[in-house]
């Protein structure tokens, strides 16, 4: 490409020269041949031969002589490709650039290629172009930079750079040689001439001639001038930036001479000067890098340049140099090392200048200058933007007036300012120091400086802690540290107090989950840092010394521009830095153990977390506001005493001036609302908690600051209910974005919160590794805020400064502690007058300590681990009477639950030592108790309630205790129950006192009924899980213990409680033994002081058993205790140790414990119940004890049946049984339900158990025992017992119930007349049987009822007259529910008891009595039977009248169910047995009663839920069969006309299917209810109607009767249908062959014919009457209708008696006969002659063919009869 590119440059060159240029043609064709020669493969050997060709550039070295454009630019394109691909012929160099010079008067794009060919000329013949030539080269650059076009001039100047650079470059690579002695040239220095080779010389004379020329001087070798400064300063900078190693001393002194002799005095010199702004940022930024890379050559020069940009800083200097000149010191704060070297070299050096101390200094100054800017005020603030800079048109006006265009009125830009320091507007988008594109000065913000001044502060902080921190990790740890960041662990940094989540965590945050206890050893995690300074032989130990000077001379200056800022107005990210920045100088100073500086940072820090005015305004408000206490003045403190002059309130914070003055009034004014703390103070809060938990060992004294503020701050918080305070902005003008920002810090003012929380969690936890003697000197810190001084409550006690004006400093400055430190009492309080929030944080923090420490407490000797001081204090302060309640309660908590936490600690030590420190825990709670026993100890009410609370608080402790550890308590169990019975007094009363002085002298109380509960509980706790490890000289103890909580009347529950321990103490005990010998010589002495010694003697083998009678004898004292509960549940427990060991008693002992406790209680319960039933005492004590009476029945009952194969052994057995029933009799006496239910439930258990085997001594004087018991009377309950009826239902059941067991032991010789006796009370039990709680007893009978039921199934029914008491006890039960003498609704409404379901019950029983003794002549003559009937007979006649409607089958239906079963059962065998006359007229009535009740039912308003139909048809079914059992023996003589009659009137009435007329009452019901009307009546007309009546519900069974009727009259001799087909065997149709001695079977004698007669006889005229009504009302109603047809019931009814009466042929003697007529079968027809004529004369009138026919038919059938 580049031999086609010279071809073709070459042929044009030679065509363009043709005619003028004719040494150009001849040289171009001589090159252009040469070139053709070259045969070459690639472009490197092209180059080779190329430039061994000297006269082959020579047409274009010639070109560029002609100044012809066309030819210049074709030479500058192949020089430019020769240079690029190294063709050229070194000796050719000379003329090239000559050639080159000469053409840099050609156009644009030659200069361009020229300068774009330079720099690879001098890269591709570095070591050629040396001297001349490459001054050559740099006089080209210098030539087109002085063009006036401005792509030559910038191009120019930067290639002219990049020819220096390369300059320079060649010096480093001739260092890398080793030295040849080629020297070409000598150049002085500071310490004579030095020798230079070729690239060094050259590089000094450029670099020597640029800054001459910089300096308006003419260049030595360069042959140019007029250099432009900025250029040249850009050059200098660029040089020395970029080459910093070729001016040292060493390498190169005649660099590092120029730098000395002409750079440093004139950059010096310009600066002091007025420079305009490129000038000034160029010569500043040499300044800095001379600085930063050379000041080790440039000491003298150095600091006078620093000194220079110290007083460059003055405020009258302008905005933008000040603002050079701190981006400077940013830049050299930014660096530590630069920044250590510069304080070395001057500051720590005797007769130097104090760089560092005099420039923190003029920060001082400078943040004070003008608060007003800046925001300074009364505390942190939120910058407020210009309210003014959004106005329409002000970017406008500002940008002008900038400008410094004249003429323009000033508009409103001008009205107000930015206040405060914010990124928004305190920073420049690119630094002043980089604007080198700039000739103006930019604008500068006005807090541009105080930015900056914020910046170095926190590269200063950053700098040291990056520097000293991982020198005080100690050896052994910092290999395990190194691979964690080492500023962010442990005690090594405390961390960066910002929010931000780019920025590196806190310490609150990196430790919040780390656990205290995962620790590898006991104190060492965190051991104590190091101090650097002690290392001597560290190899930087002379840059730590230089870091400890450098704080103790600027510490003062720093801390107070710091505090300056903190109540300045800064943004989060300003605010956050400086808090940052200040927290990390507090922990170096810390690190080197600088205390003075320490303290004074922890102390300002301290008043920045929690101002005091906020303080102070808190007490005001809280509630001690009518406290009264007289301001204190802080007087300064000896940790000032280095402050240097720099320290005073006014020069560190105050602002100065009147406007400094006017700000903080304004401010102050701005804040009068209530104070609390922000967002801002609790961060400052958790900085300073950061640095105690970084610096805690070594804090020493100064823990009173961190704990003081901390105290102040919780007490804050606490007044103000942790509400949130809103962080105040510097201004009242519109900004949205502070009003955001506000409202962000008040949003994450919680979150702060909980940071805190957690960074002094941490704090406290980190005095985990701190040594004893450290550890010791916080609980001291800790107990110094706990302590006051009750004697000096009249005197003024310390307060904070007050808020005004006139006595506090505008601005908050260093905190300065009264003695030591400040100790602030936040108000007179007189003793008890309330609580202390202060103290309160104290006892938590002391508690919080003890527990993280708890293995130093108790690993070490009390003295040395502070065990001694803590217990101390804590004991004093729950004791001590001036202490308000709350605090004497917290400082018991916190007591007991490091005694909690201690007794967990030690479970797993040796016995020994275990034991040691148990019984130390055991003792403090002990101490504890003892002042507040004191009899002489203040008795005032306040004082006692608090001293109860917190003897409560020590119970509860000692509960928590045994809770946690009771199984592994080996020692102070006697301590323990002194503890526990330290609630028991023993005091004596008079006379008037609560109970009688004479028997009770002393009488043992509780100090208050609250500590009972507490007591109780480690009490409950022994007794549950702790027995086996008790000594055994405790037990006695325990027993007693338990007797007092037994006895203590103040809580019942306990009481109750404390009865099972009893039991689990027999348990225990018995649990030591398989046998308890008991005997008599045992309980001997009835003092129980022989059970005491025996007890107590634990070599006696008797031990067990005296110790388990004596907790039986106390316990048995506890049954006579006047509560029910109390006494009932020590009864229970008694009689249930007597079950659970019954079976370890012999019969020896069980006679000693039934002589000794059972029935001594059953004497005490009679006795009392004797004494209550006679004294009128409250009904609730009386009932009381009647429950206690059943507790104890039931109780004495379960034992004695359990154990009654023991007790039958013992030969008194039957003197015991008959003291027992003896006992029962008497407690049945009582009259008293509840007892006597639990007298016979007690026989019924006993005698129930005594059924299974056979029992020794158990016979029969035993039963008949318990029989007389029974048979005594059914139980009652007194008259008066209670205001209302009683429910005797339980009672009476036990009552029956017991009856079974008796029953089973007695029925093998059972009497008759037991038999009635067992009947006449069972019936007496139902008289008085309450209704009970049962709902009803319809569909199933009450469980009283079901016994009784029961009861009489059981009974033998094989002994003579038993039958007939059984069968009349039963039918009484079925009749209980159809009683006649109380109507049955309202006895639903007044009673609950219906007793249906019963009576239902008793009809199956009695039809089963019945049946089964149906040939049994007693059951009839005694009138059992008849009973039976009578009272079956009452469901069915009432049928629709009874109310109750059952589930199930209704009782009327089972009734008529039962009858007939019982008819068809004894019908056959009345003729066979003896029975009076009288008796059977009886039963014959109520068969018919009977048979009556099935016919009838009241359908006028049946009961819901009744299906009519159903119950005809069952009643159509019953009636059949009841009539084939009783026709035609209903005929029989000794069966009364007068019961036939009933039965045939019945049946004529419901044969009536249609209503009938008013007029037609009378002919079927008769007058009055007498007889019906003689049939002379019906041959009267009546008046028709014409409405039709409706016909009967229940139709069927009408047409049924209105058959019978006819079958009735029917003539058995000739006739028979079916419906009175009578089915052999009958009871009609007897044998002839009985005896006619007897009423019963006289009436057998008869024949049936004789039978029938009787009842056609009887039921002839109602026949009559009923077929005369049916005609008479056709005849009356029928013309009405005219041609109408008859209703269809009418007429249905009307055809089917006229057909009847046409076949019937009626039995001849059942009607008379009819005068002049003679007639056998149709006399019916006969009476109804007239009846018939009359109906024919009216159907054939209305053309009823159908009723006329038959008419005709019934005539015809007359006419025959009369012959006709």
């Amino acid at each position: 490409m580049t031999t086609q590119l010279l071809s073709t440059e070459l042929t044009n060159l030679i065509q363009e020269s043709k005619r003028k240029h004719n040494d150009l043609r001849q040289a171009a064709e001589k090159s252009l041949e040469e070139l053709r020669s070259i045969r070459v493969a690639n472009e490197g050997q092209l180059a080779a031969e190329l430039s061994q060709k000297v006269n082959f550039v020579n047409p274009f070295v010639i070109a560029c002589g002609t100044r012809n454009a066309k030819f210049t630019g074709i030479a500058i394109v192949c020089l430019s490709r020769l240079i690029l691909v190294t063709a050229l012929p070194r000796s050719k160099l000379s003329p090239v650039l000559e050639a080159l010079r000469e053409a840099t008067s050609a156009g644009l794009d030659v200069q361009l290629k020229i300068l774009q060919a330079l720099p690879t000329l001098l890269q591709n013949y570095s070591k050629d172009i040396q001297g001349d030539l490459l001054v050559t080269a740099l006089n080209i650059c210098f030539i087109l930079q002085t063009t006036k076009n401005g792509i030559v001039n910038n191009t120019s100047a930067a290639t002219l750079q990049q020819l220096v650079m390369t300059v320079f470059e060649k010096v480093v690579a001739e260092d890398k040689i080793v030295p040849d002695g080629n020297f070409v040239g000598e150049a002085p220095t500071g310490d004579g001439d030095t020798q230079l080779r070729p690239a060094a010389m050259d590089a000094y004379r450029i670099f020597r001639d640029i800054c001459l020329m910089t300096e308006n001087q003419r260049p030595e070798y360069l042959r140019f001038t007029g250099l432009p400064q900025t250029f040249g300063l850009e050059l200098i900078e660029s040089v020395l930036s970029q080459h910093a190693a070729v001016f040292t001393e060493l390498q190169h002194p005649e660099q590092a001479h120029i730098l000395r002799t002409r750079v440093m005095p004139f950059v010096i010199k310009a600066l002091s000067g007025k420079q305009n702004f490129a000038t000034s940022v160029r010569l500043v930024r040499i300044l800095y890098t001379l600085l930063r890379k050379h000041l080790d050559i440039l000491p003298s020069e150095g600091g006078e340049a620093l000194d220079t940009l110290t007083q460059l800083l003055d405020q009258d200097s302008a905005a933008w140099k000040r603002s050079l000149c701190m981006e400077v010191f940013r830049g050299i704060f930014s660096e530590p090392p630069l920044l250590r070297r510069i304080f070395s070299f001057y500051d720590s050096k005797d007769g130097e200048k104090d760089i560092l101390k005099n420039l923190t200094a003029t920060f001082v100054r400078i943040s004070t200058e003008k608060p007003a800017v800046i925001g300074l005020g009364h505390q942190s603030n939120i910058p407020v933007a210009n309210p003014y800079a959004n106005m329409g048109g002000s970017s406008d006006q500002a940008m002008l007036e900038a400008s410094g265009v004249t003429g323009i009125i000033s508009g409103s830009v001008n009205e107000g300012h930015n206040t405060g320091i914010s990124s928004q507007w305190s920073t420049v988008r690119v630094a002043c120091i980089d604007q080198l594109d700039k000739t103006e000065p930019p604008p500068v913000p006005e807090s541009y400086v105080y930015a900056l001044t914020l910046s170095c502060i926190t590269s200063l902080s950053e700098g040291l802690a990056k520097f000293i921190l991982p020198l005080t990790v100690p050896p052994d740890t910092r290999a395990r540290k190194r691979t964690a960041k080492q500023l962010e662990t442990g005690r090594e940094s405390p961390g960066p107090a910002e929010d931000d989540s780019n920025a590196p965590k806190t310490v609150v945050e990196r430790t919040a989950t780390m656990s205290s206890i995962d620790r590898p050893g006991p104190f060492k995690k965190n051991p104590v840092p190091l101090n650097p300074l002690a290392i001597k032989d560290h190899p930087l130990q002379a840059e730590v010394k230089i870091c400890a000077a450098l704080i103790d001379e600027c510490w003062p200056a720093i801390l107070a521009t710091c505090s300056t800022f903190l109540y300045a107005a800064l943004d989060s990210e300003y605010y956050h830095g400086l808090v940052r920045a200040f927290q990390k100088f507090a922990h170096v100073a810390g690190l080197l153990h600088l205390t003075t500086p320490r303290d004074a940072f922890l102390t300002t820090l301290g008043k920045a977390a929690v101002p005091p005015n906020v303080f102070t305004a808190c007490l005001n408000s809280g509630s001690y506001k009518s406290a009264v206490a007289s301001p204190v003045v802080e007087t300064p403190n000896s940790i000032l005493g280095n402050a240097r002059g720099l320290l005073s309130v006014d020069n560190l914070v105050t602002p100065v001036g009147a406007a400094g003055d006017r700000q903080r009034q304004a401010s102050m004014d701005a804040n009068t609302i209530p104070q609390t703390l922000n967002t801002r103070n609790l961060l400052c809060l958790r900085a300073l908690l950061n640095l105690g938990i970084a610096l805690g060992p070594t804090l020493s004294s100064s823990w009173s600051i961190v704990l003081e503020t901390l105290q102040q701050a919780d007490f804050v918080l606490f007044t103000t209910g942790k509400s949130p305070g809103r962080t105040p902005m510097a201004g009242k003008g519109p900004d949205a974005r502070a009003e955001n920002e506000a409202a962000s810090l008040l949003a994450n003012f919680s979150t702060e919160i909980r940071a805190v929380e957690t960074a002094a969690a941490r704090l406290f936890e980190s005095t985990v590794d701190f040594p004893n003697d450290a550890f010791v000197e916080v609980v001291d810190a800790l107990c110094s805020l706990l302590e006051q001084q009750p004697e000096q409550a009249s005197e003024p006690s310390s307060r904070p400064q007050s808020s005004s004006p006139s006595l506090t400093p505008t601005i908050p400055g260093l905190r300065t502690p009264s003695g030591q430190h400040r100790r602030l009492h936040s108000v007179l309080i007189i003793a008890g007058t309330g609580p202390s929030q202060e103290d309160q944080f104290a006892l938590a923090k002391i508690g919080d300590i003890a527990h993280i420490n708890i293995e130093r407490l108790l690993g070490y000797p009390p003295d040395v681990s502070g065990w001694a001081r803590i217990t101390t204090e804590l004991i004093s302060a729950l004791s001590s009477i001036s202490m308000p309640a709350q605090i004497r309660t917290r400082a018991a908590d916190i007591l007991v639950h490091l005694i909690l936490d201690a007794a967990k600690a030690v479970i797993s030590l040796d016995d020994e030592s275990r034991g040691n420190v148990q019984l130390r825990l055991l003792e403090a709670l002990r101490n504890s108790l003892l002042p507040l026993q004191m009899d002489e100890r203040a008795a005032s009410v306040a004082t006692h309630s608090t001293d109860i609370d917190i003897h409560k608080i020590v119970l509860e402790g000692l509960k928590g205790l045994l809770d946690d550890c009771g199984d592994a308590l080996l020692s102070g169990w006697e301590i323990t129950f002194e503890v526990i019975g330290s609630i028991f007094i023993q005091r004596r009363f008079g006379n008037d006192g609560i109970r009688d002085a004479g028997h009770h002298p002393l009488v043992l109380v509780t100090r208050s009924s609250k500590l009972i509960r507490s007591a109780f509980s480690s009490l409950q706790l022994i007794c549950s899980d702790f027995l086996g490890s008790l000594p055994k000289s405790c037990f006695l103890i325990l027993v007693d213990t338990l007797y007092k909580f037994c006895s203590q009347d103040d809580d019942l529950n306990i009481a109750l409680t404390t009865v099972t321990f009893f039991w689990v103490l027999s348990d225990f005990l018995s649990g030591r033994s398989k046998s308890l010998p008991i005997t008599d010589i045992l309980v001997d002495d009835p003092n129980g002081v022989s059970l005491v010694q025996k007890a107590s003697n634990a070599e006696d083998e008797s031990s067990d058993a005296a110790l388990w009678m004596l907790l039986l004898l106390r316990l048995t004292t506890v049954t006579t205790d006047e509560r029910l509960d109390l006494r009932n549940s020590a009864i229970q427990t008694l009689l249930r140790i007597f079950d659970a060991y019954g079976d370890r008693l012999g019969p020896e002992a069980w006679s000693v414990c039934i002589k000794s406790v059972i029935f001594k209680l059953l004497s005490s319960i009679e006795k009392e119940l004797g004494d209550v039933g006679s004294l009128e005492l409250d009904e609730k004590i009386r009932h009381d004890w009647y429950d206690t009476a059943v507790v104890v029945l039931n109780g004495i009952s379960s034992l004695l049946a359990d154990y009654l194969d023991v007790l039958t052994v013992h030969p008194t057995f039957n003197s015991y049984w008959q003291q027992l029933l003896g006992h029962f009799a008497t407690l049945l006496d009582f009259q008293v339900l509840e007892i006597s239910t639990a007298t016979f439930k007690a026989l019924t258990q006993i005698l129930s158990q005594s059924q299974h085997g056979t029992k020794q001594n158990f016979n029969k004087t035993t039963i008949d025992l318990a029989w007389d018991l029974w048979s005594r009377g059914v139980p009652v309950s007194k008259n008066g017992n209670t205001g209302k009826t009683s429910d005797n239902q339980n009672c009476l059941l036990a009552y029956v119930g017991a009856l079974r067991d008796v029953y089973n032991l007695i029925h093998v010789d059972i009497t008759v007349e037991r038999i009635r006796r067992m009947l006449i009370l069972l019936r007496e039990v139902m008289q008085v049987a309450t209704p009970g709680a049962y709902v009803a007893d319809i569909d199933h009978a009450t469980p009283l009822q079901g016994q009784v039921l029961d009861v009489l199934k059981m009974l033998r029914t094989d002994l003579p007259g038993s039958p007939s008491a059984i069968i009349s006890q039963t039918s009484d039960f079925v009749s209980l529910a159809f009683l006649e003498e109380y109507d049955v609704s309202s006895q639903r409404n007044a009673q609950k008891r219906t007793y249906l379901a019963m009576s239902k019950a008793s009809m199956s029983i009695l039809q089963s009595l019945i049946v089964s003794h149906a040939s049994d002549v007693s059951i009839y003559s005694d009138g059992a039977f008849l009973t039976a009937l009578t009272a079956l007979s009452k469901p069915i006649v009432l049928k629709y009248r009874f109310p109750i409607i059952t589930k199930t089958e209704q009782p009327w239906k089972q009734s008529t169910t039962s009858a007939l079963a019982i008819l068809e059962a004894t019908l056959p065998q009345l003729h066979r047995l003896d029975i009076s006359r009288s008796t059977l007229q009886d039963i014959w009535e109520v068969i018919v009663i009977i048979a009556n009740g099935v016919i009838s039912a009241d359908c006028d308003a049946p009961p819901d839920r009744v299906n009519i139909a159903e119950d005809q048809d069952f009643d159509i079914s019953s009636f059949l069969k009841l009539r084939e059992l009783i026709i035609p023996s209903l005929g029989a003589d000794v069966v009364a006309d007068k019961t036939r009659k009933v039965f045939a009137e019945n049946i004529f009435r419901m044969s009536i299917i249609h209503t009938p007329a008013p007029a037609e009452s009378s002919l079927i019901y008769g007058n009055n209810g007498g007889d019906v009307v003689g049939l002379s009546n019906l041959y009267k007309p009546r008046r028709g109607r014409t409405i039709d009546p409706p016909s009967a519900k229940r139709e069927k069974m009408c047409y049924v009767c209105l058959d019978e009727l006819f079958a009735l009259v029917i003539n058995h001799a000739e006739a028979s249908t079916p419906q009175i087909t009578v089915q052999p065997p009958t009871p009609g149709f007897p044998p002839l062959n009985l005896p006619s001695s007897s009423s019963s079977s006289a009436m057998y004698h008869e024949t049936p014919h004789d039978l029938h007669v009787r009842l056609a006889r009887t039921a002839a005229p109602y026949l009559i009457l009923r077929a005369a009504l049916t005609l008479r009302a056709y005849i009356a109603d029928q013309p009405l209708r005219g041609h109408m047809p008859q209703p269809l019931t009418q007429r249905t009814e009307l055809q089917r008696i006229l057909a009847r009466l046409i076949n019937l042929k009626s039995e001849p003697e059942a009607i008379p006969d009819t005068p002049n007529v003679d007639s056998d079968g149709r006399k019916h027809l006969l009476r109804l002659y007239p009846l018939l004529v009359s109906a024919a004369k009216v159907a054939g009138r209305s053309g009823d063919e159908g009723v006329l026919g038959l008419l005709t038919k019934a005539l015809e059938v007359v006419g025959d009869e009369l012959g006709v």
